[in-house]
């Protein structure tokens, strides 16, 4: 008999849900298992400016409740629409989008109501959201109620289980990134070799201008090295509410001649960045994966990054695809960077070596992950 699955997500905008899902779709078309994919909205406030929705990640057929951004969507009508989505399928497991808004809440409510199994996304870990009691307690109950769990890397794993989460009810399936439209694989290393030729030092961000991000940290840290490494720059790519203040914070550090805003990129244009990079940088105070890393290391880019990414026991191999150091500590990444630079002279080298580290976490594998745990959600 056919069992089938129906997976809520929260937006259209995540790219790599979106490569993952099609790739589950596609298993759907050959297993026993059918899956059933709805998005709630396009957007997240947060990601306006960021880059646009591009429905062509999404290759499988999709269920969107609503149009536009998600927080532009009255409570009220989250709740009765996804309580009556829940209500209404014939689906034998529900995956849950969340814990951590009323509308899931409601949805698992109604999956208790009508008899049908729950799994629940966690992309959380415990660096990335501290356990404190008073939110600790609601989430535990979530998680006693539900089936099973999708977490992302040995933190996400360690975060649920130090809130009740039975080991052997947790999958992992690997992060992956939805590379650009643009990017081959077979060539990205004779691409790498080229832009890197000139051996200049290229630190690289790339993310959302926001305070968790840790930008601050890293102009200091570049401020104080740059006399050390002649012609080195920084680029910065993305947008964000912190834009303003740190392009003022550049030119008070007299750094304007080697800081680069590139503004928002995708595609090609962020491969060229990627390529042409010493390593990307990202000093998050707080970050539940960081799929950057995934996009660097697959164009050959190693990473510096702070502990506080969810991504570091997975992705970063000291020395071969990158280097860790404590978050907000400023001479600590400078330290770093400058053995970074030294350690990832050899631009092939190191591109293979990253390449190796990041080879299996693509989207299949992704999507295999999500597969095995629904089934074994199914049978239990």
């Amino acid at each position: 008999m056919t069992a089938s699955v129906t997976i809520f997500h929260n937006v259209v905008w995540s790219r790599h849900k979106g490569v993952v899902f099609s790739a589950l779709h596609n298993m759907s078309a050959q297993g026993a298992i059918k899956y059933s994919m709805v998005q709630i909205a396009d957007t997240e406030i947060y990601r306006i400016g960021f880059s646009e929705v591009d429905y062509s990640y999404h290759r499988y057929p999709m269920h969107k409740l609503f149009d536009g951004c998600y927080e532009d969507v009255p409570t009220w009508k989250l709740i009765t629409r996804l309580t009556w989505e829940v209500l209404r399928t014939k689906s034998d497991l529900i995956v849950l989008p969340g814990y951590h808004r009323p509308e899931y809440w409601a949805m698992l409510a109604a999956c208790i109501l009508t008899g049908k199994r729950r799994a629940v996304f966690c992309d959380s870990t415990g660096r990335d959201r501290p356990r404190k009691l008073v939110t600790s307690i609601p989430k535990r109950v979530f998680f006693s109620l539900c089936h099973g769990y999708f977490g992302f890397g040995e933190r996400s794993r360690d975060y649920l289980m130090s809130l009740g989460a039975k080991r052997e009810k947790i999958f992992i399936p690997c992060q992956a990134a939805a590379m650009p439209r643009s990017f081959d694989p077979e060539r990205a290393l004779g691409e790498r070799v080229h832009y890197r030729s000139g051996g200049k030092p290229v630190f690289l961000f790339v993310g959302r201008l926001s305070e968790e991000k840790g930008v601050g940290t890293l102009l200091e840290a570049f401020a104080g090295i740059r006399g050390r490494l002649p012609g080195a720059t920084l680029r910065i790519v993305g947008t964000g509410p912190m834009g303003d203040a740190l392009k003022a914070k550049v030119a008070g550090l007299g750094l304007s001649d080697s800081v680069h805003f590139a503004g928002s990129l995708q595609d090609e244009p962020l491969s060229v960045e990627y390529f042409s990079a010493t390593c990307l940088v990202l000093p998050s105070l707080s970050e539940p994966w960081g799929l950057v890393v995934n996009e660097a290391l697959s164009h050959g880019c190693p990473a510096v990054v702070s502990d506080s990414c969810g991504c570091v026991p997975e992705l970063i191999v000291e020395g071969e695809s990158g280097y860790a150091f404590v978050p907000g500590d400023v001479a600590g990444l400078q330290r770093t960077l400058l053995k970074a630079t030294e350690a990832f002279a050899d631009a092939a080298g190191t591109a293979r070596r990253c390449m190796s580290v990041i080879q299996r976490f693509d989207p299949p594998s992704a999507a295999a992950s999500i597969a095995r745990g629904c089934a074994m959600m199914l049978v239990d």
